[in-house]
């Protein structure tokens, strides 16, 4: 059976060839600019992107779906901005039966116009990709440079590195196949047999206030061109974003001559629980989920009718030994820190460094140096209110103004956190980063997360204690990244050991414009699946071979 693709395969024929030779090479490539600049963008995107963002707040999203009976409004900006935007309400039932019949033409569509779909989705998100990030900035708490690169255009990588991933699983057997086997002196046994790729059923991509587009997009379009539709159930804090995402997706679906109901949005009423209660549908039959450990493990133990995936907490690792540039370690780690105020599940918690202390290029420095080193740093990017507004962001919930609350009173203190009054956002949450020095023997405090913009200075007994830690710390609570700063090549092999070993991702010596809580699409992967901080990575084959299933069907000729 031959494949007739839609149109849109071929419209983005180039970009799919691109995407499958950049997971090959494993170079940097990226195919959505994540400069927002005019003279990338146009003169006027900026513009026409915020006021289509403001077009929809205090008012009803646009978004025609089966089974709205009633509207629920449920966003808080970190940033004080009245959004009262109120989003479509319908039974889970519904939506699920609306998802099931929609599948069977996306399923008979074939992976090349299933691809192409998807693609042109992406182009079409690109096209509004201010829109997008207006709408990531106000609800995550993100500064809208960051909003613009990890909701915008880090999340279109991200989402069409899973394309080309599911189109390589989707596309590595042949649709047909003549078989002939020799069967003696008589007529050879002949069969034609065709291979169809079978999607598993309804999926549920579950948002995070935090990221909502970065870390739903590799999922929900490794579902969706697989066959499966997709149920979106958008984080209560941060639904607009995921909002825009299925308003465009169901356009182009749509206009491709499909059923949008392929994707639906399944925001929740308040106490609703909505999420529980489709991850246990039976109709529900893959699940996507980025948050807490607690609800993460849940899930898996759970929602057994499903494929789960799920990122969760973790204790993410800097194993500091000795360093040829003191300054750019410092400056390296305090960025890292103060990013986004800590609120990425990549951002460090623990700097594990020898009692003893450590020699760099400015002689030997103790522990208390360390720690002073990284405070000053941190200080320098959050000394100036308008300047560092534009890196830590917003605190995203009251959470993690517990937690800062909390560690006020825990260990020695290193670097306060402090309020700072954001110029922009009178009503806006603001909190500097706060550093606090532990004991190695303090494993009850630093061997859980503590997440947002927390960090402890840990004093260890030695190097080789250092990587011990890090070892039981991954192994019992996992983490999605590691570092180590070395001179030693013996150290940084060992390092790199412990990190196989633990299954978490690491970084080395870096002390320029590339941190340890950044990860680049197509080349990096994100979380590992081998320890309980997430059980699959974004992206690689296993991410979304398991969301289809390949059918044969025999004749004999």
């Amino acid at each position: 059976m031959t494949e007739t693709p839609h149109p849109f395969f071929a419209r983005h024929a180039d970009t799919l060839d691109r995407a499958l030779t950049a997971i090959t090479e494993r170079a940097y490539w990226s195919a959505y600019p994540e400069s927002p600049s005019p003279r990338v963008y146009g003169e006027t995107a900026a513009a026409e992107g915020e006021a289509a963002f403001r077009a929809y707040l205090g008012g009803k999203f646009p978004l025609d779906q089966p089974g709205t009976g009633d509207w629920v409004a449920t966003e808080s900006s970190p940033f004080g901005i009245d959004l009262g935007v109120s989003y479509p309400h319908a039974e889970a039932e519904v939506l699920l039966a609306a998802a099931a019949t929609a599948l069977p033409a996306w399923r008979d569509a074939g992976p090349q116009t299933r691809v192409g779909v998807c693609l042109e989705i992406l182009a079409r998100l690109h096209a509004n990709v201010f829109e997008l990030a207006n709408a990531v900035h106000a609800t995550s708490g993100q500064a809208f440079v960051m909003a613009f690169q990890a909701g915008g255009a880090h999340a279109l990588d991200r989402a069409l590195e899973a394309l080309a991933y599911a189109y390589r699983e989707m596309t590595r057997h042949p649709a047909t196949a003549a078989w002939e086997k020799p069967a003696g002196k008589g007529e050879p046994l002949r069969m034609t047999k065709n291979f169809h790729v079978v999607p598993r059923g309804v999926a549920l991509a579950i948002g995070c206030n935090t990221f909502p587009t970065w870390n739903t997009y590799p999922g929900l379009f490794a579902s969706l061109v697989t066959g499966n539709p997709v149920v979106v159930k958008p984080h209560p804090r941060a639904v607009l974003p995921l909002a825009v995402t299925v308003r465009y997706a169901r356009e182009v679906l749509a206009e491709a001559g499909f059923d949008p109901n392929l994707m639906l949005l399944a925001p929740e009423a308040p106490g609703e629980r909505l999420a529980s209660t489709l991850a246990l549908r039976p109709e529900v039959k893959i699940v996507d989920f980025t948050g807490s450990t607690e609800y993460g493990d849940w899930l898996e133990a759970n929602a057994r009718q499903a494929a789960v995936y799920t990122e969760k907490a973790g204790v993410n690792t800097i194993v500091v030994d000795s360093t040829d540039d003191f300054a750019g370690m410092c400056r390296n780690i305090g960025f890292s820190l103060t990013l986004y105020s800590g609120q990425m599940c990549t951002t460090p918690q623990n700097i594990l460094v020898p009692a003893a202390g450590i020699e760099t290029d400015q002689g030997h420095k103790s522990v208390d140096e360390v720690a002073a080193g990284i405070a000053g740093a941190v200080g320098k990017l959050t000394g100036d209110p308008a300047r560092a507004v534009e890196l830590i962001g917003a605190i995203v919930n009251d959470g993690v103004l517990a937690r800062l609350d909390e560690v006020a009173g825990v260990g020695e203190p290193v670097l306060p956190s402090r309020s700072v009054e954001h110029p922009n956002y009178p009503g806006a949450v603001v909190r500097t980063p706060v550093i606090a020095k532990l004991g190695a023997d303090d494993l009850g405090t630093y061997g859980r997360e503590w997440f947002g913009p927390i960090s402890f200075v840990i004093s260890t007994d030695s190097t080789p204690h250092s990587l011990a830690i890090l070892r039981q710390t991954v192994a019992e609570r996992g983490a999605l990244t590691a570092a180590v700063y070395s001179t030693d090549e013996a150290v940084l092999d060992a390092a790199e050991t412990a990190a196989i070993e633990s299954g978490v991702h690491l970084s080395c010596n870096l002390t320029g414009g590339v941190f340890v809580n950044q990860s680049a699409a197509f080349s990096d992967f994100h979380g590992s699946g081998a320890n309980p901080a997430a059980n699959a990575a974004l992206t690689d084959g296993a991410y979304v071979a398991n969301r289809f299933r390949v059918v044969q069907a025999r004749r004999h000729n």
